[in-house]
């Protein structure tokens, strides 16, 4: 197999290990008893760790395959984006959903005021829906899902210098994440927060690992 399928996989592993130590280690400190909905807070804090190592290394094996050996289109012909997205956009959601239910369950150990958690959050999500919109109205979703790895007309398209792209070439990165800081903040959530907190650097391991190298293959 082409060793570019590999490449800086092994940093990515090394990133992902000292996150998950880093991960026990806030565990075994948070106060992460009691249940929520017939799971253990424990559980809950766990699925919000485990659901964005599983998309992230969904998106680097399948990425990776198809840019370089085309597999995706091999098996799936003009499907293959399709059939990629319909696993990443139930895991993408997986991690706000797993991050809000871990709130939930571990609502109100922080301690913050009411009046200081609503600014907060307002002032987290609205960078966010901006980015939202501007993925939706300027980027599109094909594009988003990385159809550049899948079609090579997409690598003839102009950069994007819309919406939030204005101020920034990496939004995804810098502001995406803001809504899971924004759900722990809401619920007062100490576990939430450190899930956010996981879940923006692991998606920053992703831009260093798997996006760079890849642009850089893609794009020269």
């Amino acid at each position: 197999m082409n060793n570019k399928v590999w490449e800086k996989q092994g940093w990515h592993a090394l990133a992902l290990a000292i996150l998950l130590m880093g991960a026990i280690g806030a565990a075994n400190w948070l106060d992460l008893t009691g249940s929520f909905l017939g799971l253990s807070v424990r559980l809950w804090y766990w699925l919000a760790i485990a659901v964005p190592v599983v998309h992230q290394v969904y998106v680097v094996v399948l990425w990776r395959l198809e840019l370089h050996h085309g597999w995706m289109s091999r098996v799936f012909g003009s499907r293959a984006l399709t059939v990629f997205g319909a696993g990443f956009l139930p895991l993408f959601a997986g991690r706000l959903v797993t991050a809000g239910l871990l709130a939930a369950a571990d609502a109100g150990s922080i301690g913050i005021p009411g009046w200081l958690r609503l600014m907060l959050a307002v002032v987290l999500t609205i960078p966010a829906l901006y980015l939202g919109y501007s993925v939706l109205r300027y980027f599109g979703l094909k594009r988003a899902l990385g159809a550049d790895h899948f079609d090579p007309a997409y690598r003839q398209l102009r950069m994007v210098r819309e919406g939030i792209f204005r101020y920034t070439n990496n939004g995804m990165y810098v502001y995406g994440f803001f809504l899971l800081w924004a759900v722990a903040v809401a619920f007062d959530s100490r576990a939430a927060l450190i899930a956010a907190a996981f879940n923006h650097l692991y998606i920053w391991v992703h831009f260093f690992t798997v996006e760079k190298p890849d642009m850089e293959e893609i794009y020269g």
